[in-house]
């Protein structure tokens, strides 16, 4: 059985989506384009996370959540480096996109962020709620690095 990378994944969606795209910004315009494909893209970022979620269970925490940053990596579609890891908190910076790079290859860099970064922060809610993502630039937005900045909230009291 052969496993397909979450890069090629992305680049196949692109494909599909990208003539979609082209007919929504022709009939509604390119804001109305691009909040359409966010919020199908959010959705989507959702139902992927809950699987996930189902597989690691109920509160997988910081760790859970790093042990499928593997598959985001794969075949080096990011270098990254890890600043800090322990159970409350993951910090990295991401060096290299090549998710950045084929949507510039494709024509959808405009809308690349929609297709991709703004996946992180609702998939990691997904998995587990008490995670809260920081990212204050990406490269995708023409920064030189990603800043991933992750941690894990305590439940209240009266949660527990």
């Amino acid at each position: 059985m052969t496993t397909v990378s979450i890069l090629e994944k992305r680049r196949i969606e692109a494909e599909i989506i990208k003539p979609i795209y082209d007919e929504l910004v022709a009939r509604f315009g390119k804001d109305e384009a691009k909040a359409v494909i966010g919020k199908a893209v959010r959705e989507n970022s959702i139902r992927q996370a809950a699987a996930f979620r189902t597989e690691l269970g109920e509160h997988s925490g910081i760790d859970g959540f790093y042990s499928t940053l593997h598959l985001w990596t794969m075949n080096g579609a990011l270098e990254i480096e890890v600043t800090e890891q322990s159970p409350t908190a993951l910090d990295y910076n991401v060096h290299r996109c090549r998710y950045a790079e084929m949507y510039r290859e494709l024509g959808l860099a405009e809308i690349g962020h929609l297709l991709s970064c703004q996946r992180d922060a609702v998939f990691c809610k997904g998995i587990d709620p008490r995670i809260e993502m920081e990212r204050t630039q990406t490269i995708m937005e023409g920064a030189d690095h990603c800043d991933f900045r992750y941690r894990l909230k305590e439940e209240p009291l009266s949660d527990r």
